[in-house]
C-alpha cells in the first residue's frame, strides 16, 4: 500500500525522454493497465489511436502549438470519446431494428450524456494508463493542446462524427534521473467540500494558491515584473491566451459535430 501511494505522490510529468523505444513486452503490460480502467456499463466508450507514423508525428506536433517533445516522444497516445463502435454496433447488429420492431425503443442520435459518459470513460482510462506507466519506469505528460484545432485533427485521424480527442498523453523512459521536483498542489480543505459547494472567494483562494505563487514568485515567472499575483499569471497566461480562444472555438466545433453531424 506504501508503495502505491509513494508512487502516485512522487508522480510528475515529463517532458524529455531518452532515445529508447518501450519494449513490446512492456507496452503490451502498459495496454492491459488501461484496459483495466473503471468504464461505464463495461461499454469501454473510448478508442486509443497510437500514433506512430513519423510524418503524423510531426503534424500533431504542430497541431498542438508546436511542441517539438510529441514528435521526438517514444509513445503518442490519442484518447477518444468514442460512441461510433456501439452506434454502429447497434445498427449492424439489427438491435435497432428489432427494438422498433417490438415497440421497445425508438433509435435516438447520441447526445451530450452519451459525450460526458465517453468523455469520462476515456479519461480514466488515460490515468490508469498514467499510473501502470510510473509503476514501469515510464514517465508520461498530458498534451491539453489536443483540443485545439479540430478541424486538422479530425482529418489527420481519419476522425467520424461520435469520435472525439478527450485527451493526448505522450511516453517514454525520462531523460535524467535526477532527484524529483514535485510542483505545490493546494490543501485538502481547498478542495474537499461537504455536503454543499462552498464558493471560495478571495481570502480562500489566496491561502489555497500561496504555495504556488510562492514558488512561482521564487523563479521570478510572475508578471508585473514579478510583483504581479498567481492570478495575474493564470489571467494573462491562460485565461485570454490565444490558445485558450482557439480550444474553446475548437471544443464548440467538436460538440456541433458530435450532436448535428
Amino acid at each position: 500500500m506504501q508503495e502505491t501511494l509513494q508512487l502516485l505522490n512522487n508522480r510528475r510529468s515529463v517532458r524529455a525522454f531518452e532515445d529508447r523505444a518501450i519494449e513490446p513486452e512492456v507496452l503490451t503490460l502498459l495496454k492491459e493497465t488501461t484496459l483495466r480502467a473503471p468504464t461505464a456499463g463495461n461499454m469501454a466508450l473510448y478508442s486509443i489511436v497510437e500514433v506512430q507514423d513519423p510524418s503524423k508525428k510531426e503534424q500533431l506536433a504542430r497541431i498542438c502549438d508546436e511542441q517539438s517533445m510529441i514528435e521526438k516522444a517514444p509513445l503518442v497516445w490519442v484518447f477518444l470519446a468514442d460512441m461510433q463502435k456501439w452506434v454502429n454496433y447497434f445498427h449492424e447488429s439489427g438491435a435497432v431494428e428489432r427494438a422498433d420492431e417490438a415497440g421497445l425503443a425508438a433509435y435516438r442520435k447520441p447526445g451530450l450524456g452519451d459525450l460526458h459518459l465517453c468523455m469520462q470513460d476515456a479519461i480514466i482510462a488515460a490515468q490508469n494508463a498514467v499510473v501502470g506507466a510510473e509503476a514501469l519506469g515510464i514517465g508520461s505528460c498530458y498534451i491539453g493542446d489536443v483540443i485545439e484545432n479540430f478541424e486538422q485533427l479530425r482529418s489527420l485521424l481519419d476522425l467520424r462524427q461520435y469520435t472525439i480527442p478527450a485527451c493526448m498523453l505522450i511516453f517514454g523512459y525520462p531523460k535524467g534521473k535526477g532527484p524529483v521536483k514535485l510542483t505545490p498542489r493546494c490543501p485538502q480543505d481547498a478542495v474537499f467540500m461537504t455536503d454543499r459547494y462552498e464558493e471560495p472567494h478571495i481570502e480562500q483562494l489566496e491561502r489555497a494558491y500561496e504555495l504556488h505563487e510562492e514558488d512561482r514568485r521564487r523563479s521570478r515567472s510572475l508578471p508585473y515584473e514579478n510583483t504581479g499575483t498567481l492570478a495575474d499569471y493564470y489571467y494573462l497566461r491562460k485565461h485570454t491566451s490565444a490558445f485558450m480562444e482557439e480550444m474553446n472555438r475548437s471544443t464548440s466545433v467538436m460538440f456541433d459535430w458530435w450532436c448535428n453531424g
